[in-house]
Formats: structure tokens, sequence, C-alpha cells
């Protein structure tokens, strides 16, 4: 790592984050007025330039902003059809590549919780970090011959996460072409969501309670956990070799690999889902390993939703065949998905059911299916192609803003996991008995 990536730091104030963000949306305002200066000379020129000089221009800035900002970006990348091409490829190195924090304010944060420097903790500790995402960064560590994961949280990050996300959401607005507004239910349940993410004793609890309910499963592999050497904002792991699926794919391995890895991480997500009510809601890439026993290591937990029952019931039965081919029934829990309101134009209704059933009948296919190729990128691209046409309707068509809050983790869990499978061009038993079962 060279020394200017090293001397890294967060502006922490409000003042500070607001100019950013500021500087941000001036740099996006000017991209604008040259691209359509140019448009007057050049009808045909096209957005692709723009939104890759946007994409650039944002990332550049959260990325130093870290925090929630960066999770937005992170998160949008995951997310087909919310952005345009230019931005989920920039915005994708959220979940790898972020700028890394400074040696000193890494050492501050060991010593605020520890009341020692990470060389009186440690045997060994590498000040550089291996990785660094949005809220945290994570250090290799040694203690008495084991290899550690030390993940280290961003100093102000929860401090900030509120302002930042009213900061943001103009400029989430602007680059997904929709009224403020219609984001108000999703940056509010991301808040929920990212609150928790900087509680970091909640996270070592739930990565222990995960770990241990789901070791039943094959080919799972979880670091064990050392309470002793985390607090709220550090926590201690075991570190697990292995590599990340575009590395693991480029190793050419066997179908029957590929397969037999695709099927364990179905499985896991879907176990939590159905059995525990609580879910590993961050399903990119960087979350996941392929160890080199063949195994499917699972390396962090810090976004883990809770589904409450009503809306669980609800979510999963629309793709029940008696409860699609019962309108009745079916509407009914459209109203409890908050997707149609009681006070619904006919207009309005049908435009929604049109929409949902689209969705649906893309939605349905893996869990009606006890072979389902997820290497088939049509299905994939049939996905994006919906997402895409609906981000790209007016707010009068697309009624923007429908739905529960609780869908939007719950929709980016199974996308994200679409999205995995297809990366590692896997045919998977996705038939799931729990949504027969459904009363």
């Amino acid at each position: 790592m060279n020394e200017k990536r090293d001397q890294i730091s967060i502006p922490a104030g409000k003042i500070q984050r607001a100019v950013r963000f500021a500087r941000t949306g001036a740099k996006v305002g000017r991209n604008y007025a040259t691209h359509y200066t140019k448009k007057l000379f050049n009808r045909d020129l096209d957005r692709s330039k723009l939104d890759a000089r946007n994409a650039d221009d944002i990332y550049n800035e959260l990325s130093k902003l870290k925090g929630s900002a960066l999770k937005m970006a992170q998160m949008m990348s995951m997310d087909k059809g919310v952005l345009p091409k230019e931005y989920v490829e920039r915005f994708s190195n959220a979940q790898y590549n972020a700028p890394p924090l400074s040696g000193p304010l890494v050492v501050k944060t060991i010593r605020q919780s520890f009341g020692k420097n990470p060389d009186e903790i440690f045997d060994e500790f590498d000040i550089n970090a291996v990785n660094a995402a949005s809220i945290g960064q994570v250090h290799r560590a040694v203690k008495d011959g084991k290899a550690l994961a030390v993940k280290i949280q961003y100093p102000g990050v929860a401090k900030s996460i509120s302002s930042d996300l009213r900061l943001v959401k103009p400029i989430a607005a602007r680059i997904a072409r929709v009224k403020g507004d219609a984001l108000t239910p999703i940056f509010e349940e991301v808040e929920e969501r990212l609150l928790e993410e900087t509680d970091y004793a909640l996270e070592l609890e739930r990565s222990m309670e995960i770990s241990k309910a789901c070791a039943h499963i094959p080919n799972l592999r979880f670091p064990t956990y050392y309470p002793e050497f985390s607090s709220d904002k550090v926590i201690t792991m075991e570190w697990l070799d292995g590599m990340h699926i575009k590395e693991f794919m480029a190793t050419n391995p066997s179908q029957e690999i590929r397969d037999q890895l695709g099927q364990t991480l179905w499985n896991f997500i879907n176990f939590q889902m159905h059995e525990l009510g609580k879910v590993h809601a961050d399903p990119h890439p960087g979350n996941f390993v392929l160890t080199p026993e063949g195994q499917l290591g699972v390396l962090d937990f810090g976004c883990v939703k809770v589904v409450p029952n009503d809306f669980y019931k609800a979510y999963f039965s629309v793709i029940h065949p008696l409860v699609r081919n019962n309108t009745e029934h079916f509407l009914e829990m459209t109203y409890k998905l908050e997707l149609l309101d009681r006070n619904d134009t006919e207009k309005d209704k049908a435009f929604v059911l049109g929409i949902l059933n689209q969705f649906l009948d893309l939605l349905e296919q893996p869990f009606k299916s006890t072979s389902f190729d997820f290497g088939d990128d049509s299905y994939i691209d049939s996905i994006y192609k919906l997402g895409l046409e609906v981000g790209q309707m007016s707010d009068a068509q697309q009624n923007a803003g429908r739905g529960s809050k609780h869908a939007i983790y719950i929709n980016r869990t199974f996308f994200g996991l679409f999205l995995l499978l297809n990366q590692l061009k896997a045919t998977i038993d996705s038939s799931d008995k729990y949504i027969m079962q459904l009363k």
C-alpha cells in the first residue's frame, strides 16, 4: 500500500461533510450543463459519457466521506435497474477498494476501545488495511499463533448517518431520475439498518448467533469470533483464507464445484429467511470467499434484516400458486404489502398490478424449479431490463414510493443472491418447500 493511500482521513464535522456534498452536487450540475450545451449542437449525443463523468465525480467524493454516503453507493451498485450501468460499474468499487483510514486513526480507535495500542494487544498487527469499505476496514493480526481479521469502524460514522442521508438524498434522486419524496421510505429503512451496522456489539452478537444456527448447512465456513478483542468499534475474528467469486471463477472451476457452492449459498440465505426470521441482507461478493477446502466462507454479518412475520407471510404468499390464481386473495396481499392503497383509482391499480405481475413472473421462476440455471444471463438481463424500464418512467406512471419498507432489504437480499449465483454460473435445486407450506 503506498504512502498516499495510507494517509487518508475522514471529514467528521457536519459542516465539513456538508461542504463535500455541496461540492459533489456542484460537479454533477456542471456536468449536466456541459452535456446539454453539447447536445444543442449534436442531438444524437447520448448520456453515457455524462453518466460516466458523474459516476467518477460522485464516487471520488463519497469515498472520502465513507460511512452512509459510501454505503449508499455500494447498495446502488447492487440494485440493477436503479442506476445507469456507468454508475453501477463505478460504485461497485465501494465493495472492495475504498480508500483506507490513516494509520494514526487506526491506532487511536483501538486505544480508545481497549486502552492499549495494537502492538500491546496482538503479537503482530499490520497497520495497513487489507481492504476498506464503507463502515470500516480490516487489518491482519496474529495472536498466539492464530491469524486474525480485525475490523475497525471509521470514527464518527454513526453520528454522521442521519445528516449524511439528508444531504445525499437529492443527489441520489437526481441520478436515479426520481423525485426526492419517492426515496423517503427507502432512506428511512436504510438509516435504521445503517445505525445497526455501526453497532459492532450487535453485529458480534448476531454473527455468533447466526453462525451457530447455520452450522449444520453443508459446505459453509464461519470464522471464530473473539469477544475479548472486540468492542463497540472493533470486531476481531478468525482470518479466513479464500478467493472472492471473481478470482475463483478465473481458476476455471468445474461445474460440479460451482453448483455445490451455489447450492450452499442458496440454502444459507433461505434457511435464515424461513427458519430464523432474520437474514444476512448484504449479499455482495465482498462478504463471501471460496476457501481452499471448497467451502463458502461468510465474512460479515453487519447488515441483518429482521423479517416481521406478517410481512413475511404476505411477501412469499404472492408467489404461491393458490394465491396468484385467486384474485381476491392476491389483492388482499398487495394491500398488506402496501403496493396498493384502498383509495387507488382503477387506472393506478391496473398499472401497479401489471408491473407487479411481471416482477413476480421473474421472481417465482427459481422457486418453482427443482433445477434452475442461474448461469443463464437472459434471466438476470430480464430483471435488469424490467427494473430499468420502471426506473425510467415518470413519477405519475410508476407511483414511486409504493411498497412496504421491509421489502427494500428483502428484495435486495434475493436479487443480490441471484447475481452471486449468476457469477458462479451455478445450476441448483431452488425449489422452496417453505413457500408451499404457507397458509
